[in-house]
C-alpha cells in the first residue's frame, strides 16, 4: 500500500541508504530474508527477546490469588502489581523509542532487558503491595525498549515482504514468554510460594537477555536520529495526523483490553465454583498460549489471503466468539473459548503491529512506540476494568468488558474500509474485504 493511499507522510529519512549488497537469495536488497545470512539468528534473538519481555511483564498475573492471599488485598488491589508493569511500559516507550534512534535498536534493547532483568530479581523480595506495585512500574518502564525498538529493527533490517512473518515470529516469542512464565508460577507457587516463582522467573529471563545479546546481529542499516524535542515532537505530531496508524494505534489497544481483561481475572474464576482447580493446574491453562504463538506465526498468510482488514476481522471475530464461549459453566468449553480468544488476539496484534512498521515511512521507532503505548494502555485498562466488573458482576461482567472492547475494533476496522473505498472513488455499496 503506497503513502498515497494509507494517508502515510511522503517524508522519509534524509541518510543514505546502505550500499546493496548480494546475498545468498540472489537480490541486490542486503536485507536479510528467509534463508538469507543472519536471519535464522535474528528470528531467534527477538523471539528470546519477546519470550523475556512477556515473562517478566506478566510475571504476576496467574499468582494474584496468592498474592491477594499472602498481602491480605483484594482482586483490584492485586491486579496493580500487573496494571502497574504495562503502564510503566506505555508511559516510557516513546522516550525510549527516541533513545534508541540516537543510540541504536540493539544498544537500547540489550540496556533495557539488562534493568529489567535486575528488578525482576528484586522483586520477590518486597515486603508490601506498594512496593511490589512500585517495583513492577519500574520494572515496565525498562522493558519500554524492546517492543518499538525491536519492530524499528525489524522493518529497518528485513525485506519488506518478509517483515509480516518476521513480526509475527517477535509476537511468537510474546506469547511463549507469556506462557511459560504462568506455567512455571502456577507449578512453583503451588509448591513453594508466590515469591519464589516470581525469582525463577527471573532467572530464565536472565537466560534469555545473555542469548538475545550473543545472538543478535549488528545492525546495517541504521543511521542515527536526533534527540532534539523539537524533532521528536514533529514525528509524532506527523504520526497522530496519519488516519490509518491513528486507527491501528486504536485497534491495538482494544484487543489488549480484551487480553489484559480475560487473563487478569482468570484464576480468580478458575479458583471459585464451579471450577475450584488448585494453582498449578491453573497455570497450567496458559498453555493455550501457544495457539497465540500458532495465530501469530501465520499472521503473514493470513493478509495474503484475506488482506490486513479481512485479517482483522477474522481476528475480532474468533475473540467475541471465544469470549461468548467462555461464559459456560463447563470447563472443557470454558478452556476452548480461551483457546479462541488467544488466537484471536496475536492474529490481530501482530496484523496491526506489522502494518504500522510498514506504513511509517519515516520515525518509525516513533511509529511502533505509539502502537505500543496505546497497546500497555489497553492492557492496563483491561486489567483494571476487568477486574473491577468482576468483583461486580462476576466473569459476565469482565466478559461484557470484552465484548465492547471487540465491537469496537470491528467499527473501527469498518469506518477504515468505508474511507478506502471513498479514497479510491469505489461506491460504498460494493464494500467487500480490501486488502
Amino acid at each position: 500500500m503506497t503513502p498515497a493511499d494509507t494517508g502515510a507522510s511522503t517524508v522519509v529519512d534524509a541518510a543514505p541508504a546502505a550500499p546493496a549488497v548480494p546475498d545468498s537469495t540472489g537480490s541486490s536488497d542486503s536485507r536479510m530474508a528467509p534463508g538469507g545470512p543472519g536471519y535464522r539468528r535474528m528470528s531467534f534473538a527477538l523471539f528470546l527477546a519477546g519470550v523475556a519481555t512477556f515473562a517478566l511483564l506478566y510475571s504476576t498475573q496467574a499468582l494474584l490469588p496468592l498474592i491477594s492471599g499472602d498481602l491480605g488485598v483484594t482482586a483490584s488491589d492485586a491486579s496493580w502489581t500487573v496494571a502497574a508493569a504495562t503502564g510503566g511500559l506505555a508511559l516510557f516507550v516513546l522516550p525510549m523509542s527516541a533513545l534508541s534512534e540516537r543510540f541504536g535498536r540493539r544498544t537500547v534493547m540489550t540496556a533495557s532487558l539488562a534493568v529489567a532483568v535486575t528488578v525482576g530479581l528484586l522483586v520477590p523480595f518486597a515486603p508490601s503491595l506498594p512496593a511490589l506495585v512500585a517495583l513492577r512500574a519500574v520494572q515496565g518502564a525498562a522493558l519500554a525498549g524492546l517492543p518499538a525498538s525491536a519492530t524499528a529493527y525489524l522493518a529497518e533490517e528485513v525485506r519488506p515482504r518478509a517483515l509480516v512473518t518476521a513480526i509475527g515470529l517477535f509476537v511468537a516469542g510474546n506469547s511463549v514468554g507469556g506462557m511459560s512464565g504462568r506455567v512455571i508460577t502456577g507449578w512453583v507457587a503451588q509448591e513453594w510460594g508466590w515469591r519464589v516463582a516470581v525469582g525463577v522467573v527471573g532467572l530464565v529471563a536472565v537466560a534469555c537477555a545473555v542469548a538475545f545479546r550473543l545472538l543478535l546481529p549488528a545492525p546495517r542499516h541504521f543511521t542515527p536520529g536526533s534527540l532534539r524535542p523539537r524533532v521528536l515532537v514533529r514525528t509524532v505530531r506527523d504520526h497522530l495526523a496519519n488516519p490509518l496508524l491513528r486507527r491501528l494505534y486504536a485497534i491495538g489497544a482494544l484487543f489488549m483490553t480484551v487480553f489484559g481483561g480475560v487473563y487478569t481475572v482468570i484464576g480468580y474464576r478458575l479458583t471459585e465454583a464451579p471450577f475450584s482447580l488448585p494453582q498449578g493446574l491453573i497455570g497450567s491453562i496458559f498453555l493455550v498460549y501457544l495457539v497465540g504463538t500458532v495465530s501469530a506465526s501465520t499472521a503473514g498468510r493470513l493478509v495474503g489471503r484475506l488482506g490486513r482488514r479481512g485479517a482483522l476481522y477474522l481476528g475480532a471475530g474468533t475473540t467475541a466468539a471465544g469470549l461468548l464461549l467462555s461464559l459456560a459453566p463447563s470447563l472443557p468449553l470454558a478452556l476452548l473459548g480461551l483457546v479462541l480468544i488467544t488466537a484471536g488476539f496475536f492474529a490481530g496484534h501482530a496484523v496491526a503491529s506489522s502494518a504500522v512498521g510498514k506504513t511509517a515511512q519515516h520515525g518509525r521507532a516513533q511509529a511502533s512506540a505509539l502502537y505500543q503505548s496505546a497497546y500497555y494502555v489497553g492492557s492496563s485498562a483491561g486489567s483494571t476494568v476487568g477486574a473491577v466488573a468482576f468483583h461486580s458482576g462476576g466473569w459476565a461482567g469482565t466478559v461484557g468488558v470484552g465484548v465492547l472492547a471487540v465491537l469496537g475494533v470491528v467499527v473501527i476496522t469498518v469506518s477504515g474500509s468505508l474511507a478506502a473505498r471513498r479514497a479510491a472513488g469505489t461506491p460504498v455499496r460494493a464494500l467487500s474485504l480490501p486488502r
